[in-house]
């Protein structure tokens, strides 16, 4: 009876999760980590551009605890300053000044919130524009299926940059502007991803059930076929920030994002392309190692996020 017992016991402890203590209480056991970070973890890569993403991010968070300069006021005594370790370089500059005097270091602080609010606001417009029009075209098809797709084909044959200068031309610069461009001409890889899924999903038979009793379209394709395209929608978002940040720093570059006064990276390096010749490699260098490290940690983490969301490698 009492070995009878003790395997009651054991059984019930096991079913609770926990062990047994040598009175024979169950103690809890430890949590096991979480296996999206296991993974995360195990991946080198990943781990490098997560670090990135999050020092970038603290960048743009304590900007104002971070520096205490004006990142728009310049010293003109200060102008042109090399790093705080190069000869002639101060301590106040960490980086160096620009040509107006203005610190490097600060500049590339509040450049990185200029940079990230772009990033997302216009992924999540082009997103939403690109799922919902996928959404459409795929479940429907006919005419509303050729006039979207053949939308989109004409949007690709044309290129981006070329898009967004007629778009910024007319519209004119500033943060929202460009926001707004770059969310409107980004939406055609979620339309086509999307559209493309839902003309496999539309015929499954949880879809054909639903139709059966009844349901809506619109209730079908938001409850029952979107849900079965985040992994894909999420892998795209992750990739699309990062050329979003270039898209940015690349119409800065030409004088076309937001006034030249506002610290962006893209324009900071644009301001700094007048000095190459003459010595002064830190007013482009910086911004450019700013960009780098940004686009390098964004990929990282999407190509671990697009293999962790296959299910052919979830095995």
């Amino acid at each position: 009876m009492a070995k009878s017992d003790d395997a009651v016991v054991q059984a019930g402890s096991r079913a609770s999760g926990g062990a047994l203590t040598e009175f024979g209480a169950a103690r809890p056991t430890r949590r096991r980590m979480p296996r999206a970070l296991r993974s995360l973890l195990q991946n080198r890569l990943a781990v490098f551009g997560a670090l990135m993403l999050v020092l970038v991010v603290i960048a743009a968070i304590a900007a104002p605890v971070l520096s205490d300069l004006d990142p728009r006021r310049g010293e003109i005594l200060a102008s042109k300053k090399p790093p705080a370790w190069s000869s002639g370089g101060s301590s106040e500059y960490l980086l160096g000044t620009d040509a107006l005097g203005r610190d490097i270091y600060t500049r590339i602080l509040y450049g990185a919130r200029i940079s990230l609010v772009v990033g997302i606001v216009a992924v999540l417009i082009a997103g939403a524009i690109g799922v919902t029009l996928g959404l459409i075209s795929g479940y429907y098809g006919g005419r509303i299926d050729d006039i979207i797709m053949r939308i989109a084909e004409i949007q690709l044959a044309v290129p981006f940059i070329l898009f967004a200068i007629a778009i910024l031309a007319v519209l004119g610069q500033g943060l929202d502007k460009i926001i707004i461009t770059l969310g409107v001409t980004g939406w055609v890889t979620y339309g086509r991803v999307v559209r493309g899924q839902v003309l496999s999903w539309k015929q499954a038979e949880f879809v054909e059930a639903a139709r059966a009793i009844g349901a809506r379209d619109l209730a079908i394709m938001v409850k029952h076929i979107l849900p079965n395209t985040f992994a894909s929608i999420i892998v795209i978002a992750s990739f699309a920030v990062a050329s979003t940040i270039l898209a940015e720093a690349s119409l800065s570059f030409l004088g076309l994002g937001v006034p030249p006064d506002v610290p962006t990276w893209g324009g900071m390096v644009a301001a700094g392309r007048d000095y190459i010749l003459s010595g002064q490699w830190w007013m482009y260098t910086f911004p450019g190692i700013a960009i780098m490290l940004t686009v390098l940690g964004i990929n990282t983490v999407g190509d671990w996020l697009r293999d962790y969301l296959d299910p052919r490698l979830n095995v």
